[in-house]
């Protein structure tokens, strides 16, 4: 055979492998266009115009909505402050359960539990809020301690109920990526380190927490993201009084209907989740020297 022949004939081959992952990938990509690139272009367009008079988009270039940005101030502080709040208590509560279900449950039993902790998401998370709503409402534990002799206990609406809908509502979404992480950790590396003489706190700080922080990250970051745009939470358990960007942006798009500010701040929440995700990975990286988790 030519020497020629080969290389067309492997040139050939490579031309069908990359027009094959191109045709397997074009459904995606399309998918990720229309849905993802131009909303996102369209709203970067929408930031630098101008609020119309009866409302909404006014073709423009100006950055006077991202200087304006400073009028929404309490809704920013609240979210950069109790959304990695949230995480964090999320975290607190994720890794106990995560801990348990990976090395400790009986393994007839891990798939039972698993399953109990993803249960939650069966039900509506509107439901679910709505049911915290009496719990923590006039009617429900300020009732009863009102009847034990405590008064004047408001839980509904501040800060604190919207930490606890936001650790019920997004704990499985913790625990889930922590679990895959301890659930691979090798069992041999703890034995290796009690062999050694290390302590059982030395061993869960120098290996368990070590190795699973890539998994602790992933879910931190996760929770984060989500919480940057939480919009029913605050509005059911902080009754107005507790806003979040998520709030602020359907105030200007739906009531307001001042879009170019609406679209600034959504631009400005997107870059937020962006540096979120590279500290994350970074951090991940650097303390633990691996790749983030993946759920799959």
């Amino acid at each position: 055979m030519p020497a020629g022949t080969g290389a067309v004939s492997m040139h050939g081959n490579r031309f069908r492998r990359n027009f094959l992952t191109a045709l397997l990938l074009a459904p995606a990509t399309a998918w990720l266009v229309v849905f993802l690139v131009l909303p996102f272009i369209a709203i970067a367009v929408f930031s630098v115009g101008e609020r119309a008079p009866e409302g909404g988009y006014q073709a423009a270039f100006t950055l006077a909505q991202y200087a304006n940005l400073p009028a929404r101030a309490t809704a920013f502080w609240n979210t950069m402050v109790l959304a990695p709040v949230g995480a964090l208590a999320c975290l607190l509560v994720a890794y106990p359960v995560a801990y348990y279900l990976a090395l400790q449950a009986p393994q007839r039993w891990r798939l039972i539990l698993l399953a109990l902790v993803v249960i939650p998401f069966w039900t509506s998370l509107l439901m679910r809020t709505y049911a915290w709503m009496y719990i923590l409402g006039g009617r429900g534990i300020p009732a009863l301690l009102t009847f034990a002799g405590i008064e004047d206990v408001r839980l509904i609406n501040t800060p604190g109920a919207v930490l606890l809908g936001i650790v019920y509502g997004y704990l499985p979404l913790m625990i889930l990526p922590i679990y895959v992480s301890l659930e691979r950790l090798d069992r041999r590396l703890l034995e290796a380190s009690a062999d050694l003489g290390a302590t059982p706190l030395s061993t869960f700080v120098g290996v368990t927490l070590k190795l699973s922080l890539p998994g602790v990250m992933t879910g931190f970051s996760l929770v984060m993201i989500l919480l940057l745009g939480e919009y029913l939470i605050p509005t059911l358990l902080g009754g107005g009084k507790v806003f979040f960007i998520g709030n602020a942006l359907v105030d200007l798009f739906l009531q307001s209907r001042n879009w170019p500010f609406g679209s600034a701040i959504a631009i400005t929440l997107v870059l937020v989740s962006v540096v979120v995700l590279i500290v994350a990975n970074r951090i991940s990286n650097r303390v633990a020297g691996a790749r983030r988790v993946d759920l799959i």
